[in-house]
């Protein structure tokens, strides 16, 4: 049976799943779909109101910044309209106000307005983009609606365009407080509004996810009230309740999926790989310098006993930037192969893939030297996979792991191929994992035959505990929170060269004071320089902050202009994504030999390739030119690459960012402390989950629309053990069936790839 809608419209009724089609005219549906994804009802439903207005309370004007789209409450002070000088035709401008500030509007060729809609002591809502023209702040064109003369039920069934202005009116203004949503230029907050409207009124009844028992417990209200309590909501109470509602079923949604994820990891088999007294791992130990940390000790006790268990370890191994994952897990690997399997490490570059050989090799010594003539007994292959491998190097790696010869293995996505067949794959190592994709990830561990293989996640960048639960709420977590000794400090400062030019030279005659001290100096680039564009970057995950237009520094040109001006004399490369694996590593050979070697660099002016696993001792010092165009993780990740030989180390960011600007702020942060789980924080505050939990990679927008997991610690905590209690009460949910189905839209829909961070 058809449902009706104020004004004559006539709507039927729909449920969840019908596209906005059903409930909205084409072009509307169109704009939902282009500007903002929302394509079925439940999206519509789902996309909630930012703020709220009160019809009493006019917007503060004073506080729009130039540039910021906004919907703004104000009434009419003037309206003017005059002839332009410069060409044919009219401009209207009309002034409004909160009663203290002010802004214009100003409509071209539009003379009528002026009389018709904007009488002075009018209000309407008004959207648009600030700018600024002589001084003053307008919005040009802006699209609004103004608050109806007339009572709406005095109209009679209305079809012109005026009568649908009224009904928008009609949407906007009939609610006690208003609801502002997340628009775009072409679809106004109002027009979502009555869409919304539209849909509250037509959809059928609403099966709630959340189970009664879990709504109950808490307090919660069911999803039809909360639905009805967000979009249309009679006061602030309102609000409160069903805010709170939704932001405990987003936390829910994603730990029933990990708590159904670690369910089904615990009915699988893996084969047990416990610690032998006398193996590789015992001789291992034997021939380290020095001792381990605490924490290193800690989280090796917890690996060792998931090895030796008989369901896979799932486990994410995390730490600061020089805390000795890599030690860690190394010692896993040697636990393996004790144990008769092998191990694979798979990085994400092959500048880290190659970085890790090299760490490893020299870690193990003369017991990565299995098979060579004259070497100890005890020992094993460490076997080495890349795509730039030539066709003879890759058939003798991949008969050593074939074998079983190579205990290890280290290799980039070359790991993934078919063609790679191990002898009896034990442990999968996977280094920053947030760069493979779901499909990759199986692609591996599903080498282990019969049983599944266990599975170490690293992670180079501190994630805090709420993060963690949120995204890797399937795995075990151990976390190294401590230091190695010899570990040097780092001193960070900001570099502003417009407030202080010699700063800047300053900063290239303390490059030359180092390297005449016998230590080698990092210079960091956005971009590669020459035939690229001036807004492309190498592999740049950082934040662009739009406050500056001039192009940005690139590799190719920063090396010639310190080898032609700052500082002559020095050996300069340089590195980046676009060169041959070979060149990569010969530059980084050069850079680690030894200072006075004819062939070593002083000097590597990289781009971001540099960010992860590379370990030069020497290196005391590092420039990071345009440093704003960096996010604060990838600032502090790319820092660590110093004082990692025992000494202290400098790093300058260098900015033209104005002070007192988010980006400045950014990196001011990154100055104050060397803390990563703290700057973790600040960069989730700032950047929100939709970019750290991994959704940007995607182009889609996060599931989390209202949870910070940051500030609602608390509820994902509780929605944790919730999930965890349903999942084991009923694992295939078969009592719940629509929180099957909308943990089901959530496993399938790519927008919540970032839970496949297993």
């Amino acid at each position: 049976m058809a449902r009706h809608h104020r004004r004559g419209v006539t709507v039927p009724p729909v449920n969840l799943a019908a596209p906005v089609s059903a409930i909205a005219g084409g072009k509307t549906a169109k704009a939902l779909k282009d500007g903002l994804g929302v394509v079925t009802v439940h999206d519509l439903l789902r996309h909630y109101p930012r703020r709220y207005i009160d019809p009493g309370e006019l917007t503060d004007l004073d506080s729009l910044e130039v540039g910021e789209h906004v919907t703004v409450l104000a009434e009419v002070v003037s309206a003017t309209t005059r002839r332009m000088q410069q060409r044919k035709g009219t401009v209207t401008e009309v002034v409004v106000s909160d009663g203290v500030g002010r802004i214009s509007l100003v409509f071209f060729n539009q003379p009528w307005r002026a009389d018709r809609e904007f009488r002075v002591g009018r209000r309407g809502l008004f959207a648009g983009t600030v700018s600024a023209y002589g001084g003053t702040r307008q919005l040009a064109h802006p699209r609004h609606v103004m608050i109806p003369d007339r009572d709406p039920a005095e109209a009679g069934n209305a079809s012109s365009p005026e009568d649908d202005r009224d009904r928008e009116a009609e949407a906007a203004f009939g609610d006690l407080l208003i609801p502002i949503y997340p628009a775009t230029a072409g679809l106004p907050s109002w027009k979502i509004q009555q869409t919304v409207r539209l849909a509250l009124d037509a959809v059928a009844d609403i099966d709630d996810p959340l189970p009664a028992s879990v709504r109950a417990d808490r307090g919660l209200l069911n999803l039809g009230d909360s639905l009805r309590g967000i979009h249309r909501p009679a006061d602030r109470g309102d609000i409160e309740a069903a805010t709170r509602r939704l932001r405990f079923e987003e936390a829910f949604d994603l730990q029933v999926v990990l708590a159904q994820r670690r369910h089904e990891r615990e009915g699988q088999a893996a084969t047990p790989r416990p610690l032998s007294n006398d193996g590789l791992l015992r001789a291992f130990d034997a021939l380290l310098p020095y001792g381990m940390t605490g924490a290193q000790r800690r989280v090796g006790e917890e690996i060792s006993a998931d090895l030796a268990g008989t369901h896979p370890m799932q486990r994410l191994l995390q730490g600061d930037v020089g805390s000795g994952k890599t030690l860690v897990a190394l010692r896993a690997m040697l636990q393996v192969v004790d144990a008769g399997g092998q191990a694979a490490l798979l990085a994400p570059t092959e500048v880290l893939a190659q970085q890790h050989l090299r760490t490893l090799r020299a870690l193990m010594g003369p017991l990565a030297e299995s098979g060579l003539l004259g070497t100890e007994a005890l020992g094993t292959r460490i076997a080495y996979l890349s795509g730039s491998q030539s066709a003879r190097q890759r058939r003798e790696e991949l008969a050593a792991v074939a074998s079983g010869e190579a205990g290890i293995v280290v290799g980039t996505h070359a790991l993934l191929e078919e063609t790679v067949e191990f002898h009896e794959l034990g442990l999968v190592v996977v280094d920053e994992q947030h760069r493979f994709g779901v499909e990759q990830r199986a692609a591996l561990t599903s080498r282990g035959g019969d049983t599944k293989p266990h599975v170490l996640v690293m992670t180079a960048t501190p994630i805090p505990r709420t993060v963690a639960m949120t995204v890797f709420g399937d795995l075990d977590v151990s976390v190294i929170d401590e230091y190695p000794p010899g570990r040097g400090r780092i001193a960070t400062h900001v570099v502003a060269p417009r407030e202080q030019p010699a700063h800047l030279a300053r900063a290239w005659e303390r490059v030359r004071e180092e390297v005449g001290s016998g230590r080698r100096v990092f210079v960091v680039c956005p971009r590669i320089g020459d035939d690229e564009g001036a807004s492309s970057s190498d592999e740049v995950d950082g934040i662009s902050s739009g406050e500056d237009t001039s192009p940005l520094s690139s590799v190719l040109d920063v090396a010639r202009a310190l080898a032609d001006r700052w500082l002559t004399g020095l050996r300069i490369g340089v590195l980046h994504g676009r060169m041959s694996a070979e060149d990569k590593d010969e530059a980084m050979r050069r850079f680690t030999l030894p200072p006075g070697h004819a062939d070593a660099l002083d000097v590597l002016v990289a781009t971001t390739v540099i960010e992860v696993g590379v370990d030069v001792p020497e290196a005391s010092m590092m420039v990071i030119l345009d440093a704003e165009r960096f996010g604060i993780s990838q600032l502090h990740q790319l820092r660590g690459r110093i004082a990692r030989g025992g000494g202290d180390g400098l790093c300058l960011l260098v900015t033209a960012a104005e002070p007192g600007s988010p980006s400045r702020e950014r990196l001011g942060a990154v100055a104050a402390t060397t803390d990563g789980f703290e700057l973790a924080r600040v960069d989730l505050d700032a950047r929100r989950e939709g970019d750290v939990l991994g959704t940007a990679q995607s182009g889609r927008r996060s599931s989390l629309r209202l949870l910070e997991v940051i500030r609602d610690e608390s509820i994902v905590d509780d929605a944790r053990h919730a999930a965890q209690d349903v999942v084991a009460a009923d694992p295939a949910l078969s009592t719940h069936p629509a929180l099957l189905e909308r943990v089901r839209m959530l496993a399938d829909d790519d927008r919540a790839d970032f839970l496949e961070k297993s």
